[in-house]
């Protein structure tokens, strides 16, 4: 039987509706109850909506869609890829940097892409909020430490509280004298843009801090005209955006997607910010590229694309260890000039442009 994808009133959730939709084959079914049986799905109507189910790589369905790789575990693939419980002081909290930490909130999202790297720690069967005693703790710890300069609501997905519970826990972070940051991290905007309206944008602002709102969109698709007028209205309620993305094969691993997602967040006022490297979380190899192939595009993106639209490319080192850029390397010194070359054989700066061409730079540019 051949299924047409018909746009769903409700956010899908079981892989038998996905075959209702159009969405998976029914071959596919009893591999993927398996996959569902162990990690959430929920796919929005406005992603359904943007899937072609005639392409079978598809970008926006191998984000969201359930495949049956992911059922194989490969090596090195870990259920806490990147050490969020080596910095668990307490419950809700991951204070890996000096800085900031990591508020979890909640453990749902308004969809559940099949690379999460929390994918064994969110949707349905865990726990859903951080219960209340929990969360007092958690605002006890930023209290004691002043070093807390900027704190981030994650989880989970911040956007899925209630607008009076997040009007809340902005308030009773904003009250902490050392704390000058909020940034929250969601896909709300683009996955259920309805959700952004002027009781969530109300809720967003905090007296005493300066909030930021970080995006994460993988495919320009992503960015409808319902998802580009939620951005505005928050941008237009005077709070910056930043992006974060994936790199995922088959979704953005060419330069052609990415320039266009790099582009789309700019003209959306959304400053492109951290383009991830998949982590190694179980289940996710057919989505990881390689960091070679990374490098690559990032060099390709430096020559195609405006300096605004440059991400930062980083890997989230496993074990918590945090953090690194693995962009490629533009600057290398050389070998000593031979002396009939240049006087006192000084080591120059090789600099390769966006081109691959190498160009010199002397090492003393600058007296004193």
């Amino acid at each position: 039987m051949k299924h047409v994808n018909v746009r769903p009133s409700i956010t899908l959730r079981e892989p038998a509706e996905l075959l209702g939709h159009g969405l998976v084959s029914t071959s596919a079914l009893a591999d993927l109850e398996k996959v569902a049986a162990r990690y959430a799905v929920a796919v929005t109507p406005e992603m359904a909506a943007l899937i072609d189910p005639a392409d079978a790589d598809d970008p926006i369905a191998r984000q969201f869609i359930p495949r049956a790789e992911e059922l194989v575990t490969s090596a090195g693939e870990n259920p806490d890829p990147i050490g969020d419980h080596t910095h668990a002081p307490v419950p809700g909290i991951v204070h890996r940097y000096p800085d900031r930490v990591l508020l979890k909130l909640v453990h749902v999202c308004a969809v559940y892409c099949r690379f999460c790297f929390r994918r064994e720690m969110v949707g349905p069967g865990k726990e859903t909020v951080l219960a209340q005693g929990a969360y007092q703790n958690a605002l006890n710890y930023i209290r004691s430490h002043p070093e807390i300069w900027e704190v981030i609501l994650t989880g989970g997905d911040p956007l899925m509280l209630s607008t009076r519970r997040l009007a809340d826990v902005m308030a009773d972070i904003a009250t902490i004298d050392h704390v000058r940051i909020i940034r929250l991290h969601t896909r709300v905007p683009v996955a259920d843009p309805g959700r952004i309206n002027g009781d969530t944008i109300a809720a967003l602002k905090a007296p005493g801090a300066t909030v930021w709102v970080a995006l994460h969109a993988n495919h320009a698709r992503e960015l409808t005209q319902k998802a580009r007028m939620a951005c505005a209205a928050i941008i237009d309620a005077g709070i910056p955006m930043v992006s974060q993305s994936v790199l995922l094969r088959g979704v953005n691993d060419n330069a052609t997607a990415l320039e266009a997602l790099m582009r789309a967040f700019v003209e959306c006022r959304i400053k492109p910010y951290y383009l991830h490297h998949g982590d190694l979380a179980p289940g996710t190899a057919h989505l990881r590229t390689s960091l070679e192939h990374g490098q690559e595009l990032m060099r390709a993106l430096r020559g195609r694309v405006s300096g605004l639209c440059q991400p930062d490319y980083v890997l989230d080192i496993p074990g918590g260890h945090g953090k690194s850029p693995v962009g490629p390397g533009y600057v290398s010194p050389t070998e000593s000039l031979s002396r009939d070359r240049e006087p006192g054989g000084e080591t120059r700066y090789r600099i390769v442009d966006y081109c691959g061409d190498v160009h010199l730079y002397p090492p003393n540019s600058i007296d004193g």
